[in-house]
């Protein structure tokens, strides 16, 4: 098992959840029971798993978590397109935020590829 609040990926994903969860509560509340809430619900989603994943005995376990997270990673993107290709976020931060998650999705791919390689390994 990993302490997951060591991991370097989770705490990556604990800051843009915030920064997501800052940004769309300022969507309009025509919004606010769609794309508001599956955006925090996404957002949400990637940190959980990451945790969640960590607590699993073998490497195999952990990395099916990371795809859960990776997956929940491109709907969150998705998302934040959709948000900008209708004005809800200015461009300027809606780029940080995608560079950032393009970030996160690069840390997921390489974890899952590492624990891969040692997929029989059980974690200490």
């Amino acid at each position: 098992m990993h302490n997951f609040r060591e991991l370097n990926i989770w705490k990556k994903a604990m800051d843009l959840a915030n920064q997501i969860l800052k940004c769309s509560k300022d969507f309009p509340n025509e919004y606010k029971f769609s794309l508001t809430s599956q955006i925090s619900r996404s957002a949400i989603s990637i940190p959980s798993n990451i945790a969640e994943g960590s607590s699993r005995r073998t490497n195999k376990d952990f990395a099916r978590f990371l795809d859960i997270a990776q997956g929940s990673a491109y709907e969150l993107e998705t998302q934040l397109l959709l948000s900008e290709s209708i004005d809800l976020m200015e461009q300027d931060k809606m780029q940080l935020l995608l560079k950032d998650l393009n970030d996160l999705q690069k840390m997921i791919y390489g974890s899952k590829k590492t624990l891969n390689k040692n997929r029989k390994n059980y974690l200490i």
